[in-house]
């Protein structure tokens, strides 16, 4: 159970009932605005996500108002220098692995998709993570190992998805997960069939032209945003490149500069993809940061279309299966 988690269990359980009911006519609506609103699709959500239990994630992405969610598994559980010597396990946050996203997206087929994953300089990663992709898994990732983007493994992991048309997504932190963002513009030259999903703290930072990396500094709180960071042009310069909403990274960054946010989604609106990567067991405001990201997209979109785009439009043209 987390700080957030101010919910106890057994309360939460006695309103889970009503707001799985609630959810499917509303979508995930506001405390202040009960309005129905249309579904969105969640491409970053995790099982067993700080020992989260799989009947309050199913009620979690309801409350949401999520038609279908996307599971981003763990790789192998290791002790190396890419997991951090075993910090990295579990992406950090206790999540489970190939197999348990697999099932859980065989049981419940219409609500969940699966991607694969694994430690990237592990000898078997290319083969366990093959295996998975020949299963049905839409997406390679969380990438999130301590590995240069551009080493010999990762460039594996590339060549690979784009022989099995998925994307890979990667978390970008600075001194932490993969190493070399401002060089990462070469893979994207190198693997032009390859399409790159872009999440965390250092891929959101970076949508600002004036930071420079720090990892003191991963969530900068200032309120004016100067496009045209390294984010901003790989977004703008490269087909192959996209962005993850999701995560306490991604809202950071959306709030900082509310004028600017409305620019940065009018430029890249076939370019950003909705994904909650929440790890709390409500779905609502005030608490989840995921009905948090929602409400704020829907608000600062600058048109109707575009709120479509990003909560639900890129994932179909992203993602199969969606």
């Amino acid at each position: 159970m987390t700080s957030q988690s101010w919910v106890s269990r057994r309360e939460f359980l006695k309103a889970s009932t009503f707001s799985l009911a609630a959810a499917a006519f509303n979508g995930c609506s506001s405390l202040s605005d009960p309005k129905p609103r249309a579904e969105a699709i969640d491409i970053h959500q995790h099982v067993g996500y700080h020992d989260r239990d799989n009947p309050t994630l199913l009620s979690h992405q309801a409350n949401m108002g999520i038609r279908k969610s996307i599971l981003l598994p763990a790789g192998t559980p290791v002790n190396s220098p890419s997991t951090h010597n075993g910090v990295s396990n579990g992406l950090q946050a206790k999540c489970l692995g190939n197999e348990a996203c697999y099932e859980l997206a065989k049981q419940y087929p219409k609500r969940f998709l699966f991607g694969a994953n694994e430690v990237p300089d592990l000898p078997t990663a290319t083969k366990e993570i093959e295996k998975y992709l020949k299963l049905g898994a839409v997406v390679i990732g969380e990438q999130k190992f301590g590995v240069e983007c551009d080493s010999p493994e990762m460039q594996r992991i590339y060549a690979l998805a784009a022989d099995y048309h998925v994307p890979v997504l990667m978390h970008w932190q600075y001194k932490m997960y993969n190493y070399g963002f401002e060089r990462f513009y070469r893979i994207l030259e190198k693997y032009p069939k390859t399409t790159f999903i872009g999440h965390a703290q250092t891929w959101w930072a970076n949508i600002d032209k004036s930071y420079v990396d720090d990892d003191k500094n991963l969530y900068p709180k200032g309120k004016k945003i100067v496009p045209g960071g390294i984010t901003d042009r790989y977004l703008s310069d490269y087909a192959n490149m996209y962005g993850d909403l999701s995560a306490g990274s991604g809202l950071n960054a959306l709030s900082r500069d509310e004028e600017h946010t409305v620019g940065f989604f009018q430029r890249h609106q076939d370019k950003l993809i909705y994904g909650s990567d929440c790890e709390d067991i409500s779905g609502l405001v005030p608490t989840c940061q995921g009905a948090k990201t929602i409400a704020l997209v829907r608000r600062l979109a600058p048109s109707k279309k575009i709120e479509h785009k990003l909560l639900y439009g890129n994932a179909r043209k992203v993602f199969r299966g969606v």
